[in-house]
């Protein structure tokens, strides 16, 4: 097993994709990227303590790569939107990819050199790429979280067209 650790806005979002993407043997929202220890998630939101909202990802690289994770990633989330997705606005909902080792960085920087050249995103991709910091879980309210609100409008209008990208563009990758 290898672990990633990304960050693309809402970690209820980010998890409930990569909870459906085949090789994924778990996923745990949590906080990356700051500079105190154990930030509780009221810490967090007032942006005072540098994390972002991530999910911690323990995968099969046998049977996902950890380049297929990015390309899941980058499409589902907006990688061109500096502290914001949609309407989550603030530095804890930036785009981040934190490396856990020398490989997986190249990989990222070539990764986002390559969607660069090609031309996918109309703007600049502004995704943060830096070393893992402590990977802090969240309360576990808000583990499994679009699963078990599914009706709730946020998972409805903000979740489930990700969910459903997935599904169709990616779908060699679900479970």
């Amino acid at each position: 097993m290898d672990i990633a650790i990304l960050a693309g806005g809402c970690f209820w979002c980010t998890e409930a994709v990569f909870q459906r993407v085949k090789g994924v043997e778990e996923v745990k929202s949590g906080f990356c990227g700051g500079h105190i220890k154990n930030p509780a998630y009221r810490e967090v939101v007032t942006q005072r303590t540098g994390h972002a909202e991530a999910v911690k990802i323990t995968y099969d690289p046998k049977i996902i790569s950890y380049k297929e994770l990015l390309m899941v990633f980058m499409a589902t989330h907006d990688p061109t939107t500096l502290n914001k997705q949609g309407h989550d606005v603030g530095t804890h909902y930036r785009s981040a990819i934190y490396y856990t080792n020398e490989q997986q960085h190249e990989i990222t920087l070539r990764y986002i050199k390559e969607l660069t050249d090609q031309g996918v995103y109309e703007n600049a991709i502004v995704t943060e790429v830096a070393p893992a910091t402590p990977f802090y879980d969240a309360d576990d309210i808000h583990d499994d979280y679009y699963n078990n609100n599914r009706l709730q409008g946020y998972c409805q209008y903000v979740i489930d067209p990700k969910v459903r990208k997935l599904m169709t563009q990616y779908a060699d990758f679900v479970k």
